[in-house]
């Protein structure tokens, strides 16, 4: 990912949901190095947020709904959320959560695009969003994975107008030209149970040795460590509540 500020449009955080936190606690520290502190608040409700050093990379949190899956969520930075959530709604998207205020922290909105994929909004107040970009362990690219590439793209330069770029086999997104993820086509490999979804990648100084390390502390590998052609070396892991994520060697942003 080429940004490195949370910027209007362009991706600003990562939350995993997940019905064991305390594991996934153990696991993420293990695999990045996380220090991880909980909000105290009742009312947070176990809301934990991941530090590498001062800046906040990323949140864990517990499964608020009992039809939540455990799953990594992608939050895009907006400056007014409740403008952007009717164009969701416009462009053919639906909006599930909010727009909610958080504390005093933001404005936040959890919505599914035309073909199902979940991702949220967050309008910055006292929380811009993650404070560290493209460093091991922290944020560094995403990815879409849908089966209807025509109405995901219509879609998201409706709502968000980013730019689009393409290759042979590759969409990628960016905001004002700077690219921050791509987009995959779904097709007969992916199993027709497994939904469109944001899959959010963490750089790594080494990408064999996280899977190794996601190995030892019950992790899985989707996708072994391999070497994309003209691109950066990733793998797609499981942590050990199911949640899918990748990771690419740092120095090779895509």
């Amino acid at each position: 990912m080429k940004l490195d500020v949370p910027v209007p449009g362009g991706p600003c955080w990562a939350e995993l949901g997940t019905d064991d936190l305390a594991a996934a606690q153990r696991f993420y520290a293990e695999l990045f190095g996380w220090r991880c502190e909980t909000d105290p608040r009742e009312e947070a409700g176990g809301y934990t947020v991941a530090h590498l050093g001062d800046a906040a990379v990323a949140a864990l949190s517990p499964l608020y709904q009992k039809s939540q899956p455990v799953a990594w969520n992608v939050s895009f930075g907006v400056s007014d959320a409740d403008v952007t959530a009717r164009m969701i709604e416009e462009a053919g998207g639906k909006v599930l959560v909010g727009p909610m205020d958080v504390f005093d922290m933001g404005r936040f909105v959890v919505a599914l695009d035309p073909g199902g994929a979940a991702f949220q909004l967050w309008q910055a107040q006292a929380f811009p969003g993650a404070g560290l970009f493209n460093a091991p362990g922290s944020l560094g690219w995403v990815e879409l994975l849908t089966r209807d590439t025509a109405r995901a793209e219509a879609f998201y330069t409706t709502v968000f107008g980013w730019t689009v770029g393409t290759s042979e086999y590759y969409t990628r997104w960016g905001v004002g030209g700077v690219d921050f993820g791509g987009m995959i086509a779904m097709d007969d490999k992916f199993p027709p149970e497994v939904p469109p979804h944001w899959l959010p990648y963490f750089a790594v100084a080494d990408v064999d040795a996280a899977a190794a390390t996601a190995g030892r502390a019950a992790g899985t590998a989707l996708m072994e460590p391999t070497s994309v052609p003209d691109g950066p070396r990733i793998a797609v892991l499981r942590d050990p509540r199911g949640a899918l994520f990748g990771v690419y060697r740092t120095g090779d942003e895509p």
